[in-house]
Protein backbone atom coordinates (compact mmCIF):
# COMPACT_ATOMS: atom_id res chain seq x y z
CA UNK A 1 0.00 0.00 0.00
CA UNK A 2 2.68 2.35 0.93
CA UNK A 3 4.30 1.57 -2.35
CA UNK A 4 1.50 2.43 -4.03
CA UNK A 5 1.08 5.75 -2.72
CA UNK A 6 4.65 6.46 -3.43
CA UNK A 7 4.20 6.14 -6.89
CA UNK A 8 0.98 8.36 -7.26
CA UNK A 9 2.71 11.05 -5.45
CA UNK A 10 5.80 10.82 -8.00
CA UNK A 11 2.98 10.67 -11.17
CA UNK A 12 1.65 13.67 -9.11
CA UNK A 13 4.95 15.73 -8.64
CA UNK A 14 5.73 15.02 -12.53
CA UNK A 15 2.44 15.89 -13.92
CA UNK A 16 2.74 19.37 -13.80
CA UNK A 17 6.74 19.35 -15.44
CA UNK A 18 4.63 18.30 -18.15
CA UNK A 19 2.14 20.24 -18.66
CA UNK A 20 4.23 23.47 -18.36
CA UNK A 21 6.73 21.63 -21.02
CA UNK A 22 3.64 21.54 -23.34
CA UNK A 23 2.74 25.28 -22.33
CA UNK A 24 6.10 26.20 -23.43
CA UNK A 25 5.37 24.16 -26.73
CA UNK A 26 2.23 26.02 -27.32
CA UNK A 27 4.57 29.28 -27.15
CA UNK A 28 7.26 28.86 -28.93
CA UNK A 29 5.93 26.90 -31.70
CA UNK A 30 3.77 29.43 -32.98
CA UNK A 31 6.46 31.92 -32.67
CA UNK A 32 9.20 29.56 -34.46
CA UNK A 33 6.30 29.34 -37.29
CA UNK A 34 6.41 33.42 -37.52
CA UNK A 35 10.02 33.78 -37.36
CA UNK A 36 10.54 31.38 -40.08
CA UNK A 37 7.63 33.23 -42.33
CA UNK A 38 9.00 36.49 -41.67
CA UNK A 39 12.58 34.87 -42.61
CA UNK A 40 10.80 33.55 -45.55
CA UNK A 41 9.37 36.77 -46.08
CA UNK A 42 12.66 38.76 -46.00
CA UNK A 43 14.19 36.50 -48.18
CA UNK A 44 11.50 37.16 -50.50
CA UNK A 45 11.79 40.90 -50.47
CA UNK A 46 15.34 40.57 -51.01
CA UNK A 47 15.70 38.71 -54.10
CA UNK A 48 12.80 40.75 -55.55
CA UNK A 49 14.51 44.07 -54.54
CA UNK A 50 17.92 42.55 -55.92
CA UNK A 51 16.29 41.87 -58.99
CA UNK A 52 14.20 45.40 -59.19
CA UNK A 53 18.07 46.98 -58.85
CA UNK A 54 19.06 45.14 -61.71
CA UNK A 55 16.54 46.53 -63.80
CA UNK A 56 16.84 50.18 -62.46
CA UNK A 57 20.50 50.04 -62.47
CA UNK A 58 22.18 52.34 -65.89
CA UNK A 59 25.70 52.73 -66.27
CA UNK A 60 26.72 56.54 -66.53
CA UNK A 61 29.77 55.94 -67.70
CA UNK A 62 31.22 57.66 -64.67
CA UNK A 63 33.48 56.01 -62.17
CA UNK A 64 33.31 58.82 -59.83
CA UNK A 65 32.20 62.37 -59.89
CA UNK A 66 35.02 64.62 -61.74
CA UNK A 67 35.04 67.03 -58.16
CA UNK A 68 35.98 64.01 -56.52
CA UNK A 69 39.90 62.90 -55.93
CA UNK A 70 38.83 59.12 -55.23
CA UNK A 71 35.90 56.89 -56.20
CA UNK A 72 33.60 56.56 -53.04
CA UNK A 73 31.96 53.94 -51.70
CA UNK A 74 28.75 54.46 -49.77
CA UNK A 75 29.65 52.20 -46.85
CA UNK A 76 32.33 53.96 -45.46
CA UNK A 77 31.84 57.23 -47.19
CA UNK A 78 29.63 60.56 -46.89
CA UNK A 79 27.75 60.74 -50.34
CA UNK A 80 25.21 62.86 -52.39
CA UNK A 81 22.32 61.48 -54.24
CA UNK A 82 20.52 63.46 -57.15
CA UNK A 83 16.89 62.54 -56.83
CA UNK A 84 15.38 63.32 -60.34
CA UNK A 85 11.07 63.68 -60.86
CA UNK A 86 11.02 63.89 -64.48
CA UNK A 87 7.62 65.03 -66.33
CA UNK A 88 7.44 62.07 -67.93
CA UNK A 89 4.04 59.50 -68.20
CA UNK A 90 3.11 57.04 -71.66
CA UNK A 91 1.67 59.46 -73.10
CA UNK A 92 4.83 61.85 -73.43
CA UNK A 93 7.29 59.55 -73.90
CA UNK A 94 5.78 58.97 -77.27
CA UNK A 95 5.88 62.76 -78.56
CA UNK A 96 8.36 64.49 -76.37
CA UNK A 97 11.60 64.95 -74.36
CA UNK A 98 11.27 65.00 -70.83
CA UNK A 99 12.44 67.86 -68.37
CA UNK A 100 12.67 67.36 -64.45
CA UNK A 101 9.50 68.13 -63.10
CA UNK A 102 11.26 67.84 -59.06
CA UNK A 103 14.90 68.05 -58.01
CA UNK A 104 16.58 67.09 -54.93
CA UNK A 105 19.84 66.81 -53.93
CA UNK A 106 20.25 64.76 -50.75
CA UNK A 107 24.28 65.04 -48.72
CA UNK A 108 24.26 61.69 -46.38
CA UNK A 109 26.78 61.75 -43.29
CA UNK A 110 27.40 58.73 -42.72
CA UNK A 111 29.06 59.43 -39.29
CA UNK A 112 26.08 61.19 -37.80
CA UNK A 113 23.33 59.21 -40.05
CA UNK A 114 21.95 62.57 -41.18
CA UNK A 115 20.64 63.69 -44.59
CA UNK A 116 20.42 67.04 -45.86
CA UNK A 117 17.66 67.50 -48.34
CA UNK A 118 18.29 70.61 -50.77
CA UNK A 119 15.07 71.39 -53.34
CA UNK A 120 16.02 73.11 -56.26
CA UNK A 121 13.49 75.19 -57.90
CA UNK A 122 12.55 73.29 -61.04
CA UNK A 123 12.59 77.42 -62.60
CA UNK A 124 15.84 78.65 -61.46
CA UNK A 125 18.31 80.32 -63.70
CA UNK A 126 21.47 78.74 -64.19
CA UNK A 127 24.18 78.38 -66.51
CA UNK A 128 23.79 74.94 -68.28
CA UNK A 129 27.32 74.00 -69.51
CA UNK A 130 25.23 71.12 -71.98
CA UNK A 131 24.42 74.17 -74.68
CA UNK A 132 26.72 77.13 -72.68
CA UNK A 133 24.35 79.40 -71.44
CA UNK A 134 21.80 80.15 -68.75
CA UNK A 135 18.08 78.44 -68.96
CA UNK A 136 15.61 77.30 -66.57
CA UNK A 137 17.56 74.38 -64.99
CA UNK A 138 14.54 71.96 -65.52
CA UNK A 139 15.39 72.29 -69.19
CA UNK A 140 19.05 70.97 -69.04
CA UNK A 141 17.22 67.11 -68.45
CA UNK A 142 15.59 68.18 -72.59
CA UNK A 143 18.80 69.26 -73.62
CA UNK A 144 21.23 66.29 -72.32
CA UNK A 145 19.29 64.01 -70.10
CA UNK A 146 20.89 63.12 -66.88
CA UNK A 147 24.19 63.73 -67.69
CA UNK A 148 23.50 67.24 -68.49
CA UNK A 149 21.20 67.42 -65.10
CA UNK A 150 23.85 66.35 -62.89
CA UNK A 151 26.62 68.93 -64.82
CA UNK A 152 24.64 71.38 -64.49
CA UNK A 153 24.09 70.74 -60.99
CA UNK A 154 27.92 70.13 -59.50
CA UNK A 155 28.42 73.87 -61.61
CA UNK A 156 25.57 75.46 -59.61
CA UNK A 157 26.81 74.02 -56.41
CA UNK A 158 30.33 72.85 -56.51
CA UNK A 159 29.42 69.71 -54.86
CA UNK A 160 30.22 66.15 -56.30
CA UNK A 161 26.82 64.19 -57.36
CA UNK A 162 27.59 60.76 -56.73
CA UNK A 163 24.72 58.81 -57.40
CA UNK A 164 21.26 60.15 -59.26
CA UNK A 165 18.02 58.31 -58.91
CA UNK A 166 15.73 59.26 -61.60
CA UNK A 167 11.35 58.60 -61.11
CA UNK A 168 8.50 59.26 -63.63
CA UNK A 169 5.27 60.33 -62.55
CA UNK A 170 4.06 56.28 -62.51
CA UNK A 171 6.86 55.73 -59.70
CA UNK A 172 5.59 58.57 -57.56
CA UNK A 173 1.79 57.40 -57.95
CA UNK A 174 1.71 53.62 -57.44
CA UNK A 175 4.89 54.08 -54.64
CA UNK A 176 2.29 56.10 -52.34
CA UNK A 177 -0.53 54.00 -53.32
CA UNK A 178 1.20 51.14 -52.68
CA UNK A 179 2.04 52.30 -49.16
CA UNK A 180 -1.50 52.88 -48.69
CA UNK A 181 -1.54 56.74 -48.96
CA UNK A 182 0.54 59.48 -46.60
CA UNK A 183 -0.41 61.88 -44.47
CA UNK A 184 -0.13 65.29 -45.96
CA UNK A 185 -0.77 69.11 -45.16
CA UNK A 186 -3.28 70.78 -48.34
CA UNK A 187 -2.31 74.59 -48.28
CA UNK A 188 -5.43 75.59 -50.41
CA UNK A 189 -8.46 74.05 -52.20
CA UNK A 190 -7.05 73.51 -56.25
CA UNK A 191 -7.68 71.51 -59.14
CA UNK A 192 -5.17 69.60 -61.04
CA UNK A 193 -4.29 67.52 -63.86
CA UNK A 194 -3.86 63.64 -63.07
CA UNK A 195 -0.61 61.47 -64.48
CA UNK A 196 -2.22 60.84 -67.33
CA UNK A 197 -2.68 65.11 -68.50
CA UNK A 198 -6.31 64.82 -67.83
CA UNK A 199 -7.27 68.20 -66.76
CA UNK A 200 -9.26 69.68 -63.73
CA UNK A 201 -9.76 65.78 -62.85
CA UNK A 202 -8.14 65.99 -59.32
CA UNK A 203 -10.05 68.51 -56.35
CA UNK A 204 -8.39 68.62 -53.24
CA UNK A 205 -9.50 70.75 -50.40
CA UNK A 206 -7.14 72.65 -47.78
CA UNK A 207 -6.54 70.74 -44.61
CA UNK A 208 -4.14 67.97 -43.36
CA UNK A 209 -5.27 64.32 -45.04
CA UNK A 210 -4.67 61.05 -46.81
CA UNK A 211 -3.88 61.41 -50.38
CA UNK A 212 -3.40 58.65 -52.59
CA UNK A 213 -0.57 58.24 -54.95
CA UNK A 214 -2.80 60.31 -57.77
CA UNK A 215 -3.58 63.84 -55.62
CA UNK A 216 0.08 63.51 -53.63
CA UNK A 217 1.22 63.90 -57.30
CA UNK A 218 -1.22 66.89 -58.23
CA UNK A 219 -0.16 68.51 -54.64
CA UNK A 220 3.60 68.22 -55.80
CA UNK A 221 3.31 69.41 -59.58
CA UNK A 222 0.51 72.56 -58.57
CA UNK A 223 1.78 75.95 -58.64
CA UNK A 224 -1.70 77.82 -59.54
CA UNK A 225 -1.83 79.85 -56.28
CA UNK A 226 1.61 79.99 -54.93
CA UNK A 227 5.62 80.13 -56.17
CA UNK A 228 8.01 77.55 -57.65
CA UNK A 229 9.93 78.04 -54.61
CA UNK A 230 6.33 76.57 -52.44
CA UNK A 231 6.61 74.13 -55.18
CA UNK A 232 9.82 72.87 -53.94
CA UNK A 233 9.13 72.96 -50.20
CA UNK A 234 5.50 71.02 -50.90
CA UNK A 235 7.99 68.36 -52.30
CA UNK A 236 10.26 68.29 -49.75
CA UNK A 237 7.04 67.42 -47.25
CA UNK A 238 5.96 64.97 -49.40
CA UNK A 239 9.36 63.08 -49.48
CA UNK A 240 9.20 63.47 -45.53
CA UNK A 241 5.30 62.37 -45.49
CA UNK A 242 6.88 59.13 -47.94
CA UNK A 243 10.10 58.72 -45.37
CA UNK A 244 7.48 58.14 -42.17
CA UNK A 245 5.25 55.93 -43.96
CA UNK A 246 7.68 53.46 -45.20
CA UNK A 247 9.61 53.43 -41.54
CA UNK A 248 6.37 52.26 -39.84
CA UNK A 249 5.87 48.71 -38.77
CA UNK A 250 2.33 48.48 -40.69
CA UNK A 251 4.32 48.88 -43.86
CA UNK A 252 6.30 46.40 -43.67
CA UNK A 253 4.10 43.46 -45.61
CA UNK A 254 4.05 46.58 -48.12
CA UNK A 255 7.44 47.00 -49.45
CA UNK A 256 7.15 44.35 -52.18
CA UNK A 257 4.76 46.33 -54.13
CA UNK A 258 6.67 49.40 -53.41
CA UNK A 259 9.91 47.57 -54.41
CA UNK A 260 7.35 46.45 -58.05
CA UNK A 261 6.54 49.98 -58.12
CA UNK A 262 9.97 51.26 -58.55
CA UNK A 263 12.11 48.56 -60.59
CA UNK A 264 9.40 49.08 -63.27
CA UNK A 265 9.86 52.86 -63.00
CA UNK A 266 12.87 54.00 -61.88
CA UNK A 267 16.49 54.27 -63.33
CA UNK A 268 19.54 55.14 -61.24
CA UNK A 269 23.51 54.17 -61.31
CA UNK A 270 23.37 52.73 -58.03
CA UNK A 271 23.86 49.15 -57.75
CA UNK A 272 22.24 46.87 -55.31
CA UNK A 273 25.33 46.48 -53.72
CA UNK A 274 25.25 50.59 -53.01
CA UNK A 275 21.73 50.26 -52.10
CA UNK A 276 22.20 47.77 -49.51
CA UNK A 277 24.78 50.35 -48.08
CA UNK A 278 22.47 52.85 -47.07
CA UNK A 279 20.38 50.20 -45.21
CA UNK A 280 22.01 51.56 -42.28
CA UNK A 281 20.12 55.09 -42.62
CA UNK A 282 17.21 53.35 -43.12
CA UNK A 283 17.21 51.32 -39.50
CA UNK A 284 17.34 54.74 -38.06
CA UNK A 285 13.36 54.76 -38.87
CA UNK A 286 11.45 57.55 -37.91
CA UNK A 287 14.50 59.04 -35.50
CA UNK A 288 16.58 59.63 -38.92
CA UNK A 289 17.92 63.12 -38.49
CA UNK A 290 16.80 64.78 -42.02
CA UNK A 291 17.02 68.34 -42.52
CA UNK A 292 15.05 69.74 -45.53
CA UNK A 293 15.69 73.50 -46.90
CA UNK A 294 15.33 75.28 -50.78
CA UNK A 295 17.56 77.37 -52.73
CA UNK A 296 16.75 80.47 -51.64
CA UNK A 297 16.03 83.12 -54.32
CA UNK A 298 13.16 85.42 -55.81
CA UNK A 299 11.15 85.86 -59.05
CA UNK A 300 12.27 87.26 -62.07
CA UNK A 301 10.21 88.18 -64.86
CA UNK A 302 12.67 89.15 -67.73
CA UNK A 303 10.97 89.73 -71.54
CA UNK A 304 7.61 87.79 -69.81
CA UNK A 305 9.43 84.77 -69.08
CA UNK A 306 9.22 83.48 -65.74
CA UNK A 307 12.52 82.36 -63.74
CA UNK A 308 13.92 81.88 -59.76
CA UNK A 309 16.43 83.81 -59.77
CA UNK A 310 18.91 82.04 -57.73
CA UNK A 311 20.17 84.85 -54.67
CA UNK A 312 23.76 84.63 -54.87
CA UNK A 313 24.26 85.38 -51.36
CA UNK A 314 22.48 82.53 -49.99
CA UNK A 315 23.83 80.38 -52.53
CA UNK A 316 27.51 80.38 -51.07
CA UNK A 317 25.91 79.79 -47.48
CA UNK A 318 23.73 76.49 -49.31
CA UNK A 319 27.31 75.10 -50.54
CA UNK A 320 29.00 75.56 -47.79
CA UNK A 321 26.37 73.98 -45.66
CA UNK A 322 26.63 71.23 -48.06
CA UNK A 323 30.07 70.73 -48.19
CA UNK A 324 30.57 70.88 -44.69
CA UNK A 325 27.49 67.82 -44.23
CA UNK A 326 30.21 65.57 -46.48
CA UNK A 327 32.99 67.03 -44.67
CA UNK A 328 34.84 68.13 -47.80
CA UNK A 329 34.87 71.66 -46.13
CA UNK A 330 34.90 73.52 -42.50
CA UNK A 331 31.85 75.35 -41.67
CA UNK A 332 30.26 77.08 -38.98
CA UNK A 333 26.34 77.40 -38.92
CA UNK A 334 24.93 80.50 -36.81
CA UNK A 335 21.60 79.48 -37.31
CA UNK A 336 22.05 75.92 -36.19
CA UNK A 337 25.58 76.52 -33.81
CA UNK A 338 26.90 73.49 -36.09
CA UNK A 339 30.80 73.22 -36.65
CA UNK A 340 32.11 70.75 -39.08
CA UNK A 341 35.58 70.27 -39.60
CA UNK A 342 36.66 68.19 -42.65
CA UNK A 343 39.91 67.63 -41.34
CA UNK A 344 38.91 66.77 -37.93
CA UNK A 345 35.77 64.74 -38.67
CA UNK A 346 34.47 66.41 -35.39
Amino acid sequence: MAKRNVRQSRVTRRAPKKRLRKRILYIFIPLFIILLAGSSYAAHLYMKAGAAADKAYEDDGREKSDLRDEIVDPKYDHVSILLLGVDENDKRKEREVSRTDAMVLATLNKTEKSVKLLSIPRDSLVYIPEVGYEDKINHAHAFGGTEATIETVENLLDIPVDYYVKLNFNAFVEVIDALGGISVEVPYEFTESNSNDEKNTIHLLPGEQVLNGEEALALARTRKKDSDYMRGQRQLEIIDSIIDKSASIGSILKYGDVIDALGDNMSTNMSFTDMKSFFSYASEGKDLRVEKFSLEGYDYWPENIYYWQVDDEALEHTKNKLKAHLELTSYVDSNQSEYYNAESGE
